[in-house]
């Protein structure tokens, strides 16, 4: 089910169940940061189709393109690759995205609090699920280090 709020698709904020957990996403990183109540400079993860132009170190190409559910952190740019097929046309088309987890900070998912901040809503049939966030590992040259 598909509820909208506003005719604005890639600098509008989406609900929808990630290949993770119920996230917030959208192109306006601003707007983001101004749900979740936090500096406008700390930088979100950005889920992207393709590791193709990204400058990874050679020796972690092939976990970073095989990598399932893990946020990678290189060079002080978080990054996410998700291949798989999103639940609408809206986002399906979108070559990248800025995501985050649908809560305020440091609480858990409130159904209420999301719909207030939401511009388009996308559910499927299994509804939304607070599930696990990403892993997150940050490489280098030299090191792979799990933060969590």
């Amino acid at each position: 089910m598909v509820r909208r709020k506003s005719t604005s698709r890639l600098s509008g904020i989406v609900l929808v169940q990630t290949d993770t957990t119920v996230g917030f996403i959208s192109q306006n990183h601003e707007k983001l940061a101004q749900i979740k109540s936090r500096p406008i400079n700390k930088p979100f993860i950005r889920v992207i189709n393709s590791s193709q132009n990204l400058r990874i170190p050679n020796k972690y190409k092939n976990l970073v393109r095989r990598s399932k559910q893990i946020t990678f952190i290189v060079n002080n740019q978080a990054f996410r690759i998700s291949n798989k097929i999103k639940a609408s046309q809206i986002i399906r088309n979108l070559s990248w995205h800025y995501s985050t987890s649908a809560n305020q900070t440091n609480k858990n998912f409130n159904r209420e609090f999301c719909e207030q901040n939401a511009d388009i809503i996308i559910e499927t049939v299994d509804g939304l699920q607070e599930l696990n966030s990403s892993s997150l590992i940050k490489l280098n040259n030299h090191t792979k280090r799990r933060l969590r």
